[in-house]
């Protein structure tokens, strides 16, 4: 009797043991989806010895999990938009210009091939900002997006086209002030237009100084070249403006800190009756649909083949204003700044219809001081490396828009909230900026190349 029952004993161990084993290679197939490394150590001493060694016996199985992922990662990224039926016109841009050389055929392709790419770069930013938090997510957003305007200012600049850099930057702080900031304001009004949205205010009010310190360093060189008051003439202007760009990057280097470090999440969105708003719950428990480091790896190629585009743009862009007779001026602070921006237009605009409106402050008035305080000076300081006389004299029209432009951007933040009636206003006043310069001429300034 007592044999049966150990013999009966021994059996029910022997079943319980092989539904453990059965477990375990369930949870082995079920982790192999994810990654190998996750596999190697949920595996006991008794399942590597019985399928070999980990990093031998299951290298297969690790390279299909690397297909899947990779897989996955194109079809989530690639073929989830229908904007990106638009992708083609890219490499369409590089055939057209070495067969046909047609500027203004290459100008409007490039156009349509940059706009799906930069809506993508804006999802990628946005998925790597779900792990790095709203304060680096909005700094994120602003730097690639405005990584384009760098490198076409860099490019120009060294073949001595200083005017279309400076006019370039210029349209990237004008638009994202007015067009990018309307639509997100109008597009969130619409999507919430039962209440006012709220950001905060005291991370718009720092940004709105930033950007009168930006247009105060513009407006010195501007004012004292043209009531020719230079004690040095061609000298002295160039060396306050080379001096007034080291002291503009300080600043921004100390704004960087202050905002990643001295103050905590500054981005996050603010709620004045958190029962009111269920919905901010929701949005804080989403899932990213991609992995950190795709994201970052999507960044950096959504980067390059903008880049790359924009190069074919920008140098149709002469050409181009003689076949559709359109001034050069409107070109530059107009039509390409909104194609280069398009990554933070539509990324304001996705933020701001989720209720998340300092992300979307962070990235339309965030690319904006980067641009003013870092892109410009450190474009001067570039030119002053190459040695070609980079300046911050932007001419007398343009330096006043400048200004007109952040008076009005700041007296629209000072209340800390937003509606659609305000997007509409910003994007209308756009509208007369965008006027204002298909009517201007743009004079050359003097030269300064002669001067030692």
């Amino acid at each position: 009797m007592d044999q049966k029952l150990q013999m009966a004993g021994t059996q029910s161990q022997l079943e319980m043991g092989s539904l453990v084993v059965n477990e375990s290679l369930h949870e082995f197939e079920d982790e192999s989806l994810f990654s190998p490394e996750s596999v190697i150590q949920k595996m006991q001493p008794g399942h590597i010895s019985e399928y070999g060694s980990a990093p031998g016996g299951f290298q297969p199985g690790g390279s299909k999990m690397g297909k899947n992922v990779v897989y996955k990662s194109i079809k989530t990224v690639v073929f989830s938009n229908k904007l990106n039926v638009l992708i083609p016109f890219g490499p369409l841009t590089i055939l057209v210009h070495i067969l046909t050389g047609h500027n203004g055929l290459v100008f409007l392709l490039s156009l349509l091939g940059i706009i799906p790419l930069a809506e993508r770069l804006g999802y990628a930013t946005e998925q790597l900002a779900m792990y790095t938090g709203p304060t680096v997510g909005g700094l994120l957003n602003a730097t690639f997006g405005n990584a384009t305007e760098l490198i076409i200012a860099i490019y120009a600049l060294r073949n001595g086209m200083i005017r279309v850099v400076q006019l370039s930057l210029l349209g990237s702080i004008l638009s994202n002030m007015l067009l990018v900031l309307g639509c997100a304001f109008f597009c969130g009004g619409l999507v919430f237009y039962r209440k006012e949205q709220v950001f905060n205010k005291a991370s718009a009010t720092v940004n709105s100084g930033l950007l009168l310190m930006a247009v105060m360093g513009l407006l010195f060189p501007a004012v004292l070249h043209f009531t020719h008051t230079e004690v040095h003439y061609g000298k002295s202007e160039l060396a306050l403006s080379r001096f007034s760009s080291c002291i503009m990057l300080g600043v921004y280097a100390a704004y960087l800190f202050f905002q990643l470090k001295s103050r905590k999440d500054p981005y996050i969105p603010l709620s004045e009756d958190e029962s009111q708003h269920g919905e901010n719950e929701d949005d804080h428990d989403e899932t990213p649909e991609i992995g950190k480091w795709e994201s970052v790896i999507w960044l950096l190629i959504m980067t390059a083949w903008i880049s790359i585009l924009s190069e074919y743009l920008v140098d149709a862009i002469e050409g181009t204003s003689r076949a559709w007779n359109i001034p050069i001026s409107f070109i530059g602070v107009i039509l390409l700044p909104i194609v280069g921006n398009a990554a933070e237009h539509a990324g304001a605009i996705m933020f701001a219809m989720k209720d998340k409106l300092d992300i979307s402050l962070g990235v339309a008035i965030g690319s904006s001081t980067q641009i003013s305080m870092f892109g410009i000076p450190f474009c001067v300081v570039v030119g002053w490396i190459m040695g070609k006389p980079m300046d911050l004299n932007f001419q007398l029209f343009e330096t006043a828009t400048l200004f007109i432009t952040v008076i009005v951007v700041a007296f629209f933040l000072q209340e800390g909230s937003s509606n659609y009636f305000k997007g509409l206003m910003l994007i209308l006043c756009y509208v007369i900026v965008a006027a204002s310069f298909f009517v201007h001429e743009d004079r050359p300034p003097e030269d300064k190349s002669s001067t030692p």
